[in-house]
């Protein structure tokens, strides 16, 4: 694979990018959702995209029938994914990320057929199944809802104690969660000094909210759930860094 044939990939995303959200207004969101296939700018807002498609397919040098032909496929399978997005709640976060996917599976179809081989598919199934990647991929996997059961097992003998009910509904466990994703890329870059950083400034905003309560009671409680947090996901990520990568 080429440098200039990755170009083309990067792109073809930039513009649909470009496309969906800064050449697509409000009002046309709006309108696809009250009209769907009857509103008119669903169709407007999927032919730019195959326009823009098209201008990135003839610079990379395609073949300009068969870039027309692309770029009608990247235009009419926009529409359709648009209108199926349209009858659904455009509020909930796995649509759209549903929608982004299918978007990007097109774009990358489009690319593999205009360079007219597999290689780059065959390249990264390759890559995926490394050790070195499974294990990170692995890691990654543990830290988010497996070591959140894990941990709010271990803190169950104390949660009956404590009370915190100024606090949104789930945030605790998601904030948990990304810190855990936060602490475990910082081991695995080899920067522990950031993850300092990140400690101090929890602790500066949730300590000091805690103390101006004073309970010590929920103190304690969210001091030792950070310690644990921390603890295992440092432990997770030191061991994957020992781990003996074979050729």
């Amino acid at each position: 694979m080429t440098a200039t044939a990755l170009t083309t990939l990067f792109a073809l995303i930039l513009v649909h990018l470009v496309g969906d959200f800064l050449l697509q207004p409000r009002r046309w969101v709006e309108a696809r959702q009250r009209d769907k296939a009857r509103a008119g700018v669903l169709y407007l807002h999927a032919g730019i995209h195959g326009l823009l498609a098209l201008a990135v397919l003839l610079i990379a040098g395609i073949d300009p029938l068969a870039a027309v032909a692309w770029s009608v496929t990247i235009a009419a399978s926009h529409a359709l994914i648009d209108l199926g997005k349209a009858h659904l709640d455009p509020r909930q976060l796995c649509w759209f990320v549903l929608d982004q996917a299918l978007h990007l599976i097109v774009l990358l179809g489009v690319w593999l057929a205009s360079l007219g081989s597999l290689a780059p598919l065959s390249a990264a199934l390759d890559w995926l199944s490394r050790p070195e990647v499974m294990a990170h991929a692995l890691a990654y996997l543990l830290v988010t809802r497996p070591m959140a059961i894990a941990i709010a097992l271990a803190m169950r003998p104390w949660s009956e104690e404590v009370t915190d009910p100024g606090t949104l509904v789930a945030a605790g466990a998601r904030i948990g969660m990304l810190e855990r994703l936060l602490v475990l890329t910082l081991v695995l870059l080899d920067e522990l000094t950031a993850v300092g950083f990140l400690l101090t400034a929890k602790s500066v905003l949730r300590f000091g909210d805690l103390r101006a309560r004073r309970d010590r009671k929920l103190t304690e409680y969210v001091l030792l759930g950070t310690l644990l947090s921390v603890t295992a996901t440092l432990a997770l990520g030191l061991a994957v860094r020992q781990l003996p990568w074979t050729a």
